[in-house]
């Protein structure tokens, strides 16, 4: 179970793509703690100059601040690198409605680029972000990898053409990619602030500052949140994973089902507050519920998720706290 004790060559290098956002600098923490090196690319666009200053004095860690749209940056960053976990993508379903052709050269673009530059590189394992809306509106839960409905925004369209090209470059090329489709991910170092914020993060400042949320929606709406740990773990795994495992996507998540009135009352609960929530029109593009079915990703990448959303929510709270009161 997690990911600390996994083991991979001693002088692995590792190449964490969006390595300033959310996910990516939490991967190269957790990988440059284990002791390998980590070369984070980053354009700065959406990730944090913090993330990467917290990072910058160790000495198996490098900052290149390049784009992935840019096929010689990309080409340049997988030098020698063994493993990329490829993150760097602009996230949020409501903006990618407002900006469709951005998300296509970023998202489908930026990711092809990334893969050809690995494939000409010689990188051992191509492992890259997807996304649990591929679903869709497909209706059953929970969700299983090859039931997908009709997509639902742009953002969701650029994690379907990822997945195929993962497909395709792992049949034609034999790299080796596996898509992460990642559930509602929290955890430390979220940002809580913009309009595109994620739920919680926003959540959790909000009622520590004594304002009144909204909620989108009725707050019926369910989702499988998984802990930034999972995915660590996942990634990781997926770059031991063998070779049949290739050419596939792989749902990321814990395997429950949180609705989203229960989880802002928990924050209140822990956090002292008594603050009515206000309520807003559904968000276009939105999923009504998500709940992942995980057995593939353990059957093939021994995927074995310590963090259900109980233990992460207390972990995230108690780290939020700390932050917000520097």
């Amino acid at each position: 179970m997690g990911y600390q004790n996994l083991v991979f060559p001693k002088d692995s290098l590792f190449l964490v793509t969006g390595g300033a956002g959310f996910i990516g600098s939490n991967l190269c923490e957790a990988i440059t703690d284990m002791g390998y090196q980590v070369r984070c690319l980053d354009n700065l666009s959406t990730g944090k100059i913090e993330n990467v200053n917290r990072l910058k004095d160790r000495e198996n860690y490098t900052f290149i601040e390049g784009d992935i749209r840019d096929l010689d940056t990309c080409m340049k960053a997988c030098e020698g690198v063994d493993f990329v976990l490829n993150q760097a993508a602009w996230g949020s379903v409501p903006r990618s409605i407002e900006m469709p052709l951005f998300y296509e050269e970023v998202n489908i673009r930026g990711t092809l680029n990334m893969m050809e530059a690995a494939r000409q590189q010689g990188v051992k394992k191509f492992v890259y972000a997807s996304s649990s809306s591929v679903y869709g509106d497909h209706p059953v839960l929970p969700k299983v990898e090859g039931q997908e409905g009709n997509l639902l925004s742009p953002y969701a369209l650029t994690k379907r053409v990822d997945e195929e090209y993962g497909k395709l470059y792992t049949k034609l090329y034999g790299l080796d990619t596996y898509g992460m489709r990642y559930f509602n991910v929290f955890g430390r170092h979220q940002d809580p602030d913009g309009v595109y914020a994620a739920v919680i993060p926003k959540f959790i400042k909000m009622l520590i500052n004594d304002e009144v949320p909204t909620i989108n929606g009725d707050g019926k709406q369910s989702r499988d949140f998984t802990y930034i740990d999972n995915v660590i773990e996942a990634n990781l795994k997926a770059c031991l994973a063998p070779s049949e495992a290739a050419g596939q996507a792989f749902n990321i998540a814990y395997g429950g089902r949180e609705y989203l009135i229960d989880i802002y009352y928990t924050l209140c609960e822990a956090l002292g507050k008594k603050i009515e929530p206000n309520f807003g029109p559904d968000r276009k593009g939105d999923i009504k519920h998500s709940n992942a079915d995980i057995s593939k990703a353990r059957n093939l990448l021994g995927y074995d998720p310590d963090y259900d959303f109980a233990k992460g929510i207390a972990l995230a709270i108690d780290w939020y706290k700390e932050d917000l009161s520097k």
